[in-house]
């Protein structure tokens, strides 16, 4: 059993979770221990050491994908989480992968490749589609280095900003700060433009390309 992978898989569509069991049952040196139609439902059930790698869609019900992986990055590191999805915009890959993601694969993923991705996750490595992959260099390539205080950033504009990239939405940053989406929102305004850029995945990406947040 040291040698079995095991693989819980986090998918709403009953096709698509069924399907994700079977490949994964029938493939060796891979076992599904867990399959759920929510992280509502999956929470319970994965006590931290219980499974080496999960497979998360982003898109489900209740608690998004999202905020699923940094509940469970947070409670057990040791688990690699993959993002496993049909969205490729630099919002939904930079929030997974801030928020604790390993991987980021599309849906599309033939069996081979995402068992390839699975090893390699579970050996350190950060598997990604590859137009994943490009929007990430492509978000990353075009920032260089600021020196410190350069962008007079608020304490307040900071900490959003942090809250950011640890995979929060608008509205579960607000609660953090106490503040309304709404407010959430003009302060962003604010960031965007001491930062230059356009939109929250690129100040979540210049903020980690700049360490402006730790």
């Amino acid at each position: 059993m040291n040698d079995i992978v095991r693989v819980v898989t986090i998918e709403d569509q009953r096709e698509i979770r069924e399907g994700l069991r079977y490949f994964i049952d029938n493939a060796p040196g891979f076992r599904c221990t867990g399959c759920f139609g929510s992280v509502e439902e999956a929470l319970p059930a994965l006590p931290p050491g219980s499974a080496d790698v999960v497979l998360m869609d982003l898109a489900l019900p209740g608690m998004s994908g999202i905020e699923g992986i940094r509940i469970i990055h947070a409670r057990d590191a040791t688990i690699k989480l993959v993002a496993l999805t049909i969205y490729e915009d630099d919002d939904r890959i930079f929030a997974a992968l801030c928020a604790g993601a390993s991987g980021y694969l599309l849906k599309k993923t033939p069996p081979p490749r995402l068992f390839e991705s699975l090893q390699e996750v579970v050996a350190g490595g950060a598997p990604m589609s590859p137009e994943v992959a490009g929007h990430v260099l492509a978000l990353f390539r075009d920032f260089h280095p600021a020196p410190p205080g350069v962008h007079r950033l608020t304490p307040h504009e900071l900490r959003l900003l942090g809250l950011l990239t640890d995979g929060h939405s608008y509205k579960s940053a607000g609660a953090a700060l106490g503040s309304s989406v709404n407010t959430v929102a003009f302060h962003m305004k604010s960031i965007y433009a001491k930062l230059h850029v356009h939109s929250k995945s690129e100040a979540v990406a210049k903020a980690l390309r700049e360490r402006l947040v730790r």
